[in-house]
């Protein structure tokens, strides 16, 4: 069975853990060299990244492993920020996860 891993910020460093799921605090800096070394684990399925460890260098990178790693890389918002519809990010993990390209209308 794959496992689920979350990276975070300090600030958020026992909110998954509480839920059973290994979770890793990182700083923004240490995000690009941790995924690496989950996209590197066969044992790893999801990866689950804190927004605001999300730079535009760190973006390009998400979306690299995305295309060549089988498993899924879910970035979260932020909490207390306001939420937005993200559409295209949905329709992309529902691509993913099923293989074919759905249309969602209102």
């Amino acid at each position: 069975m794959k496992k689920i891993v979350t990276i975070t910020p300090a600030d958020a460093a026992h909110g998954f853990a509480l839920a059973g799921v290994r979770q890793l605090v990182r700083t923004p800096q240490e995000l690009d060299a941790t995924l690496l070394d989950l996209t590197g684990d066969p044992a790893t399925g999801v990866i689950i990244i804190d927004e605001r460890l999300v730079g535009g260098p760190t973006q390009h990178k998400i979306e690299d492993i995305e295309r060549r790693w089988p498993g899924l890389v879910v970035v979260l918002p932020a909490p207390g920020k306001p939420q937005r519809p993200e559409q295209d990010y949905v329709l992309r993990l529902i691509r993913r996860a099923i293989g074919y390209q759905v249309r969602l209308t209102p």
